[in-house]
Order: structure tokens, then sequence, then C-alpha cells
């Protein structure tokens, strides 16, 4: 498997994009709440990207019909925007893809909606710490398998599961690239070199990790079971140390250990 390498100045041009697209989740927090429509969410999104002077790169992807994709409790990922109303209680995923200056910045954020059930408070930490644990194993040596073997151990731990029909992707000027970053233990053997950028993006679920695409839409992926889902996801680059997390939002910085630039490799 033969993974492009970014330059300095595709680094530069990626950080620039993680960026919008981790502004677009800190502009859209106050409007998550109780009333409004996932339909005004992906307005209010779209009208904030494009005066970034980016653009989505969902709109059109495979005729997928909106800005960013918006899942909701027992939807797992690429819940159709629309005229669904959130309520107290509910968790949602945002998930945003922007372009800017060619290159892609992709990252998601589960919110929740008033108070919620204490369940779904722990799932949604635990997807949080799931996407932490699998960035911290990250460094120029390390291995891609790494990955999914420590996110298995905090699923585990928590007795949630993990979705295994979507991963985490390689990304630069390409939406989904090599490599395909699995979130479960896996036998994907491939040593990280500096330069390498990619998803990663754990799916957590209450229940079965089994999932059903809607068959009306085509798109919109919800847990076999109904229980609730959570998703956290990042673009990172890997350094010869550790990783730079392109798409870091402030609220996380220093949170769990989390920074920018982060130093993985360990002490010889």
């Amino acid at each position: 498997m033969a993974i492009s390498l970014r330059t300095t100045e595709e680094i530069y041009l990626m950080r620039a994009a993680g960026k919008i697209a981790a502004d677009v989740l800190v502009m859209i927090e106050p409007h998550v709440k109780a009333g409004i429509t996932t339909g005004e969410l992906d307005d209010i999104c779209q009208e904030y990207i494009l005066s970034q002077g980016a653009t989505s790169a969902c709109l059109g992807y495979h005729g997928y019909p909106k800005c960013v994709c918006i899942s909701v409790n027992e939807e797992v990922c690429h819940g159709i925007p629309g005229k669904r109303r959130l309520h107290d209680g509910d968790i949602l995923n945002i998930d945003v893809t922007v372009i800017k200056d060619g290159y892609l910045g992709d990252t998601s954020k589960t919110f929740i909606v008033g108070e919620t059930s204490p369940l779904n408070q722990r799932l949604v930490k635990i997807a949080q710490e799931a996407l932490y644990t699998g960035i911290k194993t990250v460094y120029a040596g390390s291995n891609l398998m790494d990955i999914g073997a420590a996110i298995q151990k905090v699923a585990d731990k928590a007795r949630f599961s993990i979705v295994r029909d979507y991963c985490g992707h390689g990304i630069n000027k390409v939406f989904h690239d090599e490599p395909t970053v699995l979130h479960y233990k896996n036998h994907d053997f491939l040593p990280l070199k500096a330069g390498m950028t990619f998803t990663i993006e754990p799916m957590i679920n209450i229940g079965t990790h089994k999932c059903r695409v809607n068959r009306h839409n085509g798109w919109t992926v919800t847990t076999a079971d109904k229980l609730s889902s959570a998703q956290f996801e990042h673009t990172i680059l890997v350094t010869e140390d550790g990783c730079e997390i392109f798409t870091l939002r402030p609220e996380e910085d220093g949170v769990n250990g989390i920074s920018r630039f982060m130093i993985n490799r360990p002490s010889a």
C-alpha cells in the first residue's frame, strides 16, 4: 500500500481547512437546542462555511443533498438534515467536511441537547475518550493497527460496541483516500510515516455494533437495535514524535492530555 505524504505547503493548506471545519462546530454549538430543526442547523453551517471562503465537501458528494451530516440518537452517521426537530435529551453528531484551496478538513462532535440520560452521557464521554486514546498511539514508527487496538480497549471496558461498517480514512485533496483506519482490534499492519494525514472517527454504540442503511434515502445509518450511538472525529497529521490535530477545538486543548501538537513517542 503506497500512502502519499504531505509536503510543507500541503500541511499549511490542510491546517487552514482543518481550522475552518473545527470553527464550524464551535460556531454551531449555541444553536444546538430544543426546538430547532436539523435542516435549520445545516443552513447555519452552510452560511458560515461560505463566509470563510470555503465550501462543503459533503454537498453533492455521490448525490448527498446537504452541507453537513447530522445524526440524532440511534442514527450512527450520514443523517440527512431536514424537518426533524430536536428535543431535550437528544444527542446528535454533526459531521463537517470543508474544502479550502483544494484541501479538506474533516471533523465531528456529538452534542447533548439539554439534559439527557446518564447512559447517553456516558456514551458520549466514552466516544470522545475512544478518539483521544486512538490519537495517542500515533507517531512515525507506530502502526496503524495500534489505533484500533487502543480504541477497542476503551469500548470493551465500558461494555459498549464499536461500529465496524464505517472507518477512518486518508484525507488530503481526496475526501476518502488510503489508509483505511479501523476502530477495532485488527491486523492491518502498516508502519506510520511522518507526513501521512488521515481521520480517526470511532462510532460507539450502547448496544449492538450492527447497523442498517435507510432504504428510502440510501444514506442514513442507524443502529440495528435502535439504541443510541455517538461519534467524535479529528483529522490528524503524523509527525516524527506524535501527531498534529488539524481540527482541534479550543475547548479540547488540555483535556485528557490532548493538545494540537501531540508527543506520543515513548521515551527511550
